[in-house]
């Protein structure tokens, strides 16, 4: 469908590819990845046509449409409702809904059978194109990324720029172009907004390509990954897991490979230099030099794995609780967020605040904070210190400053040597130190930003979404340095991996009240699954059960009925009856047999020893799957011969 054909493509004179390729099948569900700067985004940038390669090509099928989500489109204005806005993906079907209404008008004052004929043709055209669906498609895909249904009549320019990009996403997802790019798609979405689009994406007819920070959206919406590195496009048969494993086998068969040359060619240049004065070695030496001169050089594996190590120092240590709140109502006008609600942190806690957008994370934190109003009571703790990042903390910083002159006016007692190494912990090394903070990219000043916040003292941190803009190494520094701290946190994050991390305890708003689970993020997952999933599973099985009686119901009354006018008897009718209805009973025995062993099998998976272990847990999945098309098979079969029954 696409192929990318020995591309080169610099930036200043820095390669950012040489003779790269790669090869995009329909169907592809690629995740994108690689350190900052080595030109992801400029790559999808190179597909799109926006920019042009400095050497190779890049060819596509000439039906092979391309839909882009960028950053660009945060600054996307219109004044018409966001439903309109994200059906104009439906551009030709909405041409011909309006050439529809044309003709309807022109009918009222000019009727004859040629318009008619007209405005069948066009009316079996918007059919065709299931116009008259389309307004529920694209109120189902809006309301899926976390719009409600008051939101959809709302203009465009009310919402932010986060809430824009959901848009355009929508209208993207609504185009289905044959291939969708996405870049960073998660920094725009909430968790539920994440998991519906995992969803979609995992059944998308055409090929995508995912550049995202997120690694557990990457684990379950891609099929393939392609690492940007060293100026090439490397690609890996399967999810962000089984590339991490993928890679570091390859890095080490690579960094074997490696040694073993460097230890030749020190072997090599020892004879060379030892024999070049012997007339009798002469050929010996020279056909050695022409072998080193020859040799295709190994590149040695760059460790691109950071590691954190630096120590968070209290000028004090907080007392037992750290805030209480007490209380707490908050309100936005008619919009509710809390009401009447009470919580407290204590010193170690390690709280990951998640849910929903629009439940009121960020404002819960800047309650937390001490500045957002409220009604109720708000208490700091003995000895707090609190440090808070977000994202207008970007705009916060000096544009004039170098990097390491910003850390210093933090106000800490470290050294420039301290301050050096925690800033080559945060990626920034040698003379990066002196850069001025203008010439930064986003996910830099998030860096230096959270390095600021980091090295404040605090005993009490508050994090809003610290990993929006942070590529995957930087997200492993932040998580390693959190683990390391000896403070308390409270975190606002939807990367899901992040919060297992380094997450203690789970925080949600639930009916405009603060619910708090004591545990993993791991262990909230489990716990939330077996809460709802059983529920679900009652219902539908309710739902199944109630249904089947209804239909006996039926069944029996117009038995009943039949049974109360005379007729003349049917013997050959009769029989049948009689042996569909043994039939039938024998069907419902086996549904209910199978509906209680799938219930055993649903309990299996949510046991610790399955679900841990990965071949337990996909032949548990396996026989899940086989029963589930069982039942299926069983209930269509039943419905068949109840209705064969009903209609006797």
């Amino acid at each position: 469908m696409l192929s990318i054909n020995n591309l080169s493509y610099f930036i200043g004179g820095r390669a950012l590819y040489e003779n790269a390729s790669l090869h995009i099948k329909p169907k592809d569900k690629i995740g994108l990845v690689g350190l900052n700067g080595t030109g992801k985004s400029t790559l999808l940038r190179l597909i799109a046509g926006e920019y042009q390669p400095d050497a190779g090509s890049i060819s596509k099928s000439n039906e092979c449409s391309i839909g882009f989500l960028n950053q660009d489109l945060l600054s996307y204005q219109s004044n018409d409702p966001i439903k309109l806005v994200a059906m104009q993906a439906f551009e030709e079907a909405l041409r011909v809904e309006a050439q529809i209404e044309k003709v309807l008008q022109e009918m009222e004052t000019n009727y004859h059978d040629a318009l008619v004929n007209k405005l069948t043709r066009l009316q079996e055209k918007f059919e065709a194109m299931e116009g008259y669906t389309l307004q529920a498609k694209a109120e189902e895909v809006l309301e899926g990324i976390g719009f409600n249904s008051q939101d959809l009549e709302r203009p465009l320019k009310e919402f932010s720029g986060g809430w824009r990009m959901r848009v355009m996403l929508a209208k993207l997802l609504l185009e289905k172009p044959n291939l969708l790019m996405l870049d960073e798609p998660t920094n725009h979405l909430d968790l539920p907004s994440i998991e519906w689009i995992e969803q979609y994406l995992r059944s998308y007819e055409g090929a995508v390509i995912i550049v995202s920070h997120d690694r557990r959206f990457l684990d379950n919406a891609v099929e393939s990954i392609v690492e940007v590195s060293q100026r090439q496009l490397t690609s890996y048969q399967g999810n962000y897991s089984f590339f991490l494993q993928e890679k570091q086998l390859r890095n080490e068969i690579q960094q074997n490979a490696y040694e073993n040359q460097q230890q030749k060619i020190k072997q090599t240049e020892r004879f060379v230099e030892r024999f070049r004065a012997k007339a009798t070695k002469a050929r010996q030496v020279q056909s050695k030099i022409k072998s080193l001169e020859r040799m295709d050089l190994i590149d040695e594996v760059v460790n691109e794995n950071a590691t954190v190590n630096f120590a968070f120092t209290f000028k004090q240590k907080s007392g037992r609780f750290v805030i209480t709140l007490d209380n707490i109502s908050k309100a936005y006008g008619p919009k509710t967020i809390l009401t009447h609600t009470t919580a407290r942190i204590e010193r170690g806690d390690k709280i990951a605040l998640i849910g929903a957008n629009g439940k009121g994370k960020s404002t819960l934190l800047r309650i937390i904070a001490g500045t957002e109003g409220i009604e109720g009571k708000r208490e700091l703790g003995y000895n707090v210190n609190t440090g808070f990042y977000a994202q207008h903390q970007l705009e916060a910083l000096n544009t004039g400053n170098e990097i390491l002159e910003e850390l210093k006016q933090a106000g800490t007692e470290k050294t420039e040597q301290e301050l050096r190494g925690v800033l080559g912990c945060f990626l920034f090394r040698d003379e990066d130190v002196f850069k001025k903070i203008k010439v930064l990219s986003g996910g830099e000043k998030s860096r230096v930003a959270l390095a600021k916040t980091l090295i404040g003292e605090s005993n009490f941190l508050m994090l809003d979404e610290p990993t929006n803009h942070l590529d995957m190494q930087s997200v492993n520094i932040l998580s390693q340095a959190l683990q390391q701290y000896q403070g308390t946190f409270v975190v606002v994050s939807h990367d899901r991996q992040f919060i297992a991390e380094i997450a203690t305890k789970i925080w949600y708003i639930e009916g405009h009240e603060i619910k708090e689970y004591p545990g993993t993020y791991q262990e909230y997952q489990y716990w939330l699954a077996q809460r709802l999933g059983m529920d679900d599973k009652e219902a539908a099985r309710h739902d199944a059960k109630a249904e089947r009686a209804e239909k006996n119901a039926a069944a029996k009354q117009k038995k009943q009925q039949r049974a109360a006018t005379p007729a003349p008897p049917d013997r050959k009718k009769e029989q049948q009856a009689k042996k569909l209805k043994k039939e039938v009973e024998a069907l419902e025995e086996e549904i209910l047999t199978l509906e209680e062993a799938i219930e055993t099998t649903e309990g299996r998976l949510a046991q610790p020893e399955v679900f841990e272990d990965p071949e337990k847990l996909n032949a548990v999945n396996l026989e899940y799957q086989q029963q589930k098309e069982v039942l299926e098979k069983l209930t269509a079969q039943w419905e068949a011969k109840t209705e064969a029954l009903e209609a006797l």
